[in-house]
């Protein structure tokens, strides 16, 4: 499952993707084969995180499974 993380928040991708350029036709994150296309992987701090990333305009988007 995909989250947007905020400074204070956890916010679902749909309710940020929905006005973006960057979203695929359905609003979503362009999310294939376990990798976010509309964005860059963060480097991990600890082993045991989850999978971070970058979006385009600047959201740090986790998997969290």
């Amino acid at each position: 499952m995909l989250v947007i993380l905020m400074e204070d928040q956890i916010l679902a991708p749909q309710q940020v993707c929905q006005s973006c350029l960057m979203a695929d036709s359905s609003g979503q994150p362009r999310w294939r084969q376990g990798q976010l296309r509309c964005g860059h992987v963060l480097r991990k701090i600890a082993e045991q995180q989850p999978d971070q990333y970058e979006c385009m305009m600047g959201f740090r988007i986790v998997n969290i499974e």
